[in-house]
């Protein structure tokens, strides 16, 4: 089983994110925001858990410590609630792996920016 890995890599600081604006299939720009920040291998799972329950999440990109991308996960908005532990087993299962295997991880996480998700933490 062959493993494709990209080969350029972004560092962002997860203090100020970054806004890139992607094209959609449909030829339209989305703009996205790019975090990373680094993790303890055992600590994968409940992070990566967390970050899909948030739901405003594109994609989750785990690398190791040279950067090299060891998994890639796109996530769609309709990914909420219950079917994140029903659609997502074989990827946490995946992520057990990982983790048990590498100490330090960074995960890259792109987020679809809006203005909802900024109004959504204000009580």
């Amino acid at each position: 089983m062959a493993v494709h890995a990209e080969e350029t890599t972004q560092t962002v600081d997860i203090t100020a994110p970054e806004s890139i604006t992607p094209e959609t299939e449909d030829g339209t720009e989305e703009p996205v925001t790019v975090e990373e920040f680094k993790i303890s291998g055992d600590t994968l799972v409940a992070n990566i858990k967390g970050l899909i329950r948030q739901g405003n999440i594109r994609r989750i990109i785990i690398q190791n410590e040279t950067g090299h991308t060891l998994i890639e996960i796109p996530l769609t908005v309709g990914v909420i609630g219950g079917a994140v532990g029903a659609a997502f087993f074989p990827v946490v299962a995946a992520l057990g792996v990982i983790g048990a295997m590498v100490a330090h991880l960074t995960v890259v996480v792109e987020r679809q920016a809006s203005s909802e998700t900024d109004d959504a933490d204000v009580t």
